[in-house]
């Protein structure tokens, strides 16, 4: 086992990145459709594909899932992503060929390289190309993929935030059920580890020190999170056999991870969100699936952050902090 969500059986991971432009998207490939759900909590997201993903609602697989950087320009790799997977015959067939089914999320990385290239049609293809168990593991992580321009810690002003990027962590319980999270952490403000109990990543002030984005909020009560900096989107998945209401559940209390290591969370400039893949082996309960996802989309997180190394005149963990 990897301790990255590839130990999920049937789930292999893409990346494709810029890395003088600083940004990039991941694609999270299924060897066979799935079950998937979504939760969105930030109230500015840029997503593709999320309403077919309400139960109530026909299509209950998906082929993939694109987590892009580039705002809503980053949108456009989805379309690549369905580009490889027609060419290689699979989607939901309609009679007429095949329609992959391709969710996708996006956050905000403009701010950092150069905001004149974002993840396109092409980058999207190439992640989806590259997908395999080998490019899931933990060797890749920090700024790949989506992470490539992530950052977080942006309340004392982008010039004084830090790097940020992907991260992937996993768990396997005794009784065959895994859970796996990748997750591209780039939020306004900082970063918690729920173990320690220590901001291992945020805001700094005139001297580098790093502060506490909720101390900043609380002095400057009426001054607004600045919008363009934020969002964390990512993918919880498990071998659990589950409807896709459950699945839906499931993402709903994964947000449980990004709340106990991300302050503040879900604010209004945030496009937070969540996608929960279920691929159908294993019998358990969905109150089992959800707790243990959003614990190891908390390690996801940790991992996303101590992983980044510094990159656009930014610092990362690794400049405060030695292991």
């Amino acid at each position: 086992m990897t301790g990255t969500i590839v130990d999920v059986p049937g789930i292999l991971v893409g990346h494709a990145q810029n890395e003088e432009t600083l940004t990039g998207c991941s694609v999270i490939m299924l060897e066979k459709p799935s079950v998937c759900g979504v939760d969105v909590r930030g109230s500015a997201p840029g997503t593709r594909e999320t309403d077919l993903l309400d139960p109530v609602n026909l299509v209950s697989v998906v082929h993939a899932i694109c987590l892009s950087g580039g705002s809503a320009y980053g949108l456009d790799a989805a379309t690549g992503v369905m580009q490889y997977l027609e060419e290689q015959g699979i989607g939901l067939d309609v009679g007429y060929g095949v329609v992959p089914i391709v969710p996708a999320a996006v956050l905000f990385d403009l701010a950092v390289g150069d905001y004149r290239v974002r993840p396109d049609r092409q980058m999207g293809y190439e992640a989806a190309q590259a997908a395999s168990r080998e490019s899931g593991v933990s060797g890749v992580q920090g700024n790949v993929g989506a992470g490539t321009g992530a950052s977080v810690g942006k309340l004392n002003g982008f010039g004084n935030a830090m790097k940020s990027g992907l991260g992937t962590a996993s768990v396997t319980l005794p009784n065959g059920l895994v859970i796996g999270a990748i997750v591209a952490v780039n939020a306004v403000g900082h970063v918690v580890d729920p173990q320690a109990g220590t901001i291992i990543a945020g805001p700094r002030d005139e001297k580098g020190t790093i502060r506490d984005s909720m101390e900043i909020l609380r002095r400057q009560a009426f001054a607004p999170i600045p919008p363009g900096t934020n969002t964390t989107i990512a993918v919880v998945a498990s071998n659990a056999h589950l409807s896709k209401t459950e699945a839906n559940k499931v993402a709903q209390m994964a947000h449980d991870g990004l709340a106990r290591t991300i302050r503040p969370i879900h604010t209004m400039y945030d496009g937070d969100t969540i996608f929960a893949i279920a691929t159908g082996e294993v019998e358990v309960s969905v109150d089992l699936v959800g707790a243990l996802s959003a614990d190891v989309l908390a390690e996801a997180v940790i991992q996303a952050v101590k992983h980044a190394e510094e990159a656009g005149g930014l610092p990362a963990y690794h400049s405060y902090f030695q292991e």
